[in-house]
């Protein structure tokens, strides 16, 4: 059964709140998401349901070897998305709300390409320079 956005979404808080404190709240992830902490106390037992943890009341949640992958599966597919904006200078003001966008509509091989492409940009940065010059001709 496949993952929505928004269950990527807690998983991707859930498994970085572990990497950070070593646990995930119920309180941390709420606040974190911006939502109240029944729903994420709800989004928790789905998730549970679906084998990608495991919640115990009052004791919190933990991620299961495959809600583990998934979830650092989406954490790395974020930080690719940041390293491609960054790469690429793209100015905005959203940068966080257009990654969480993008980061639930592109699969694996897309990951890759972009994660490879960036890495190409910063080991030969004459070629990106040459990209930047190629760009400002298109740019209104």
């Amino acid at each position: 059964m496949a993952t929505t956005p928004n269950m990527e979404d807690y998983l991707e808080v859930i498994y970085m709140k572990f990497e950070e404190k070593g646990y995930a709240r119920v309180t941390d992830i709420a606040d974190h998401l911006d939502v109240l902490p029944s729903s994420v106390t709800k989004m928790m037992k789905k998730l549970d349901e679906r084998g990608l943890g495991v919640y115990e009341k009052y004791r919190g949640f933990v991620l299961t070897s495959k809600g583990k992958k998934i979830a650092k599966d989406i954490v790395d597919k974020h930080q690719t998305l940041e390293d491609f904006f960054r790469v690429f200078e793209i100015n905005s003001d959203h940068v966080y709300e257009e990654v969480e966008g993008i980061e639930h509509h592109i699969g694996k091989e897309t990951t890759f390409c972009i994660s490879t492409l960036v890495r190409f940009f910063e080991e030969h940065p004459e070629i990106k320079q040459s990209y930047f010059n190629y760009r400002k001709k298109y740019r209104p």
